[in-house]
């Protein structure tokens, strides 16, 4: 009796401990790459124009065919860095993961970003998804099959970049695809940003669903909703409450299928306000049998230094995992002096990655105000390679731990669960502009397998 008084105290404890949000251990066993440089060719039977890309990629978005005479760089943010990249590119970048799903056999769906960043400079960047399979022995990442979007059928209801055309393939001028979630039917559910849309498409790729958000009764927009247009006086407003580049970043299903959460990447705008309506972000949930909002949603607090999600995946019909990030990209230790701007002869990063975790959330937890609960977790900023399985830990500090393992990108945006022990996590490039873990070289996708046990356990 007393021995099972104690285990049950024991179990209490431990219930105790895992319902507040605390840290666990990652350990690194595997990781793998796919090349900054990927491209591709577009779809033999796509209009003319798509052979390059990244033509609307300098100042003002102008025209410019010369490939490779427009330098890459980080942005002023990251303090313009040169990636030693030019634009326009010869092909369609593989590159810019967004969302991420596993297939169950040790190969992943994965989407491609909208292309260049904005509607203005995408639109000869053809949206496409791909399936990928990462060889954690080799550290080589393979594209066993890329598919590109398309809306032959005509869903869409308003007008793409090749309208005209019979096959209609959508472009980054079109959606801005950041999240995937393949359907038990063999169909494929996509989150956007310009809408915020989400829409279905066969497993060819071709639209066959499309729904604009609805929340709290109301539409829910982007500055970048194809419902909008500059007004015809320079004081007249605009009325949308999603930032740009700030809608549905993660989308997850539930197991069954039934369910999509679709969850925004920033807070909104409160109403008729310039200001946040606070620091969380909305959860919202729509019954993909009935294809419909259903009036429900939930909120996800972000912590104190985190600025976004990257990415949103179910790992059973409740809990779920969400990465949290801030805008930095590149080793702290190597961050730039006060006042003090990098150099090629003197690289630093003048906005250092801090903030880069994966949490373990509760959807079935919600409290009165309608927050989740965020069970625990891993802090990508100090992860474990005891076994030295890195092939690339980029620029560091003198000095740093030989074991140490992080993943200083601007935008991580892929996390989903392999198994009862593992998660997959990975970054997305945005190739060819990002540069997190050298100072002046495009990002590689990097894929990384961790032994989470304890995170994937607690409750």
């Amino acid at each position: 009796m007393r021995n099972l008084l104690l285990a049950g105290i024991a179990a209490i404890a431990l219930t105790n401990a895992a319902s507040a949000d605390q840290r666990f251990e990652a350990r690194v066993v595997g990781h793998a790459m796919l090349p900054a440089a990927t491209l591709i060719a577009p779809p033999a039977d796509a209009p003319p124009g798509f052979a390059n890309s990244g033509r609307f990629t300098g100042p003002g978005n102008s025209r410019v065919e010369a490939l490779g005479s427009i330098p890459a760089d980080t942005g002023a943010m990251h303090g313009n860095r040169r990636t030693g990249v030019g634009l326009p590119l010869q092909g369609q970048p593989v590159q810019g993961f967004s969302g991420i799903r596993p297939v169950g056999d040790g190969s992943y769906w994965v989407t491609t970003d909208n292309g260049f960043g904005t509607r203005r400079n995408s639109a000869d960047a053809l949206l496409m998804f791909h399936r990928i399979r990462p060889n954690f022995q080799t550290g080589a990442t393979t594209v066993e099959r890329t598919i590109f979007l398309s809306d032959p059928n005509r869903v869409l209801p308003f007008p793409i970049a090749t309208e005209t055309s019979a096959q209609r393939y959508l472009t980054g001028a079109d959606l801005d695809i950041e999240s995937i979630q393949n359907a038990p039917d063999g169909s494929f559910w996509f989150g956007e940003e310009f809408g915020p849309y989400i829409f279905q498409t066969d497993g060819e790729g071709r639209v066959t669903r499309f729904f604009e958000t609805m929340l709290d009764g109301q539409p829910l927009r982007s500055p970048d909703n194809h419902a909008f247009q500059l007004p015809a006086t320079p004081t007249a407003a605009v009325p949308y409450r999603s930032r740009r580049s700030g809608g549905y970043e993660g989308m997850a299903m539930t197991p069954d299928g039934q369910t999509i959460w679709a969850l925004l990447e920033q807070p909104l705008f409160a109403a008729n306000s310039d200001q946040s309506e606070g620091q969380f972000l909305r959860l919202i949930e729509f019954n993909t049998g009935r294809g419909a909002w259903t009036g429900r949603s939930l909120r996800y607090r972000l912590e104190a230094g985190a600025t976004a999600i990257g990415d949103f995946n179910m790992i059973d019909d409740r809990r779920a995992l969400v990465i949290e990030r801030d805008n930095g990209e590149g080793d702290p230790g190597l961050a730039c002096a006060q006042g003090v701007a990098p150099t090629a002869a003197a690289p630093c990063f003048p906005l250092p990655a801090r903030f880069k975790r994966v949490y373990l959330i509760d959807l079935g937890a919600a409290d009165a105000e309608g927050y989740v609960r965020k069970i625990g977790h891993i802090d990508l900023m100090a992860m474990q390679d005891p076994q030295g399985l890195v092939r690339d830990r980029g620029a560091l500090p003198a000095g740093a731990p030989a074991g140490r393992f992080t993943f200083p990108f601007f935008t991580i945006e892929n996390v989903a669960m392999v198994d009862a022990d593992h998660i997959i996590v990975g970054n997305d490039n945005n190739y060819p502009f990002s540069a997190g873990r050298h100072p002046n070289a495009p990002d590689n996708n990097e894929q990384v397998l961790l032994h989470v046990p304890e995170l994937l356990r607690a409750r």
